[in-house]
């Protein structure tokens, strides 16, 4: 733990007392992270006034449960933002409810309305290409028509469902 500096009186106890120190931290849930809460009980003693203390093993030992106590609490801390940050971030996927419900049928209907009034074909061409996934070169074949034929349905059902979606953000 030494770097070349000079080692304080409370740096040399723990260096004595290292063996214990570590089964302390490990006792209280450090884990694999005892060396790096050693390390920081030794930057913090390195760093503290130089003070007379009357029992030091004991002072080193309660300094170590601060550090393991600090540790806990930012851990806990850290988790729980990550937990609020999580149900901010990720929208839960809930069930239509009431008058939602209501609105999406509503507006399905008018979806469905405006698609029959371009006529059979037009609304036939959209499902098939949008809701089903057949290319626009199958749906030609299909209906014996070009496929330019199949692009001005295509076009036709995308202005009338935009003109739709107007009055929908309108409202």
């Amino acid at each position: 733990m030494t770097s070349g500096e000079a080692v304080s009186g409370l740096q040399r106890v723990i260096l004595n007392e290292r063996a214990r120190l570590l089964r302390f931290l490990a006792a209280r849930g450090a884990g694999d992270e005892a060396e790096d809460v050693l390390h920081d009980l030794w930057q913090r003693v390195a760093t503290a006034p130089a003070e007379p203390i009357a029992d030091t093993v004991s002072y080193l030992f309660r300094a170590a449960e601060n550090l393991m106590r600090d540790r806990r609490r930012s851990s806990v801390s850290r988790a729980r933002r990550q937990q609020d940050w999580h149900e901010v971030s990720v929208p839960e996927v809930e069930a239509p409810k009431g008058e939602r419900s209501l609105i999406a049928r509503e507006q399905l209907r008018a979806v469905e309305a405006a698609l029959a009034a371009l006529g059979p074909r037009p609304g036939h061409v959209f499902r098939r290409y949008r809701l089903d996934g057949v290319g626009q070169a199958v749906i030609a074949g299909e209906l014996g028509i070009s496929l330019s034929s199949v692009e001005k349905d295509l076009q036709k059902a995308y202005r009338a469902l935009a003109q739709l979606k107007a009055t929908f953000d309108a409202d």
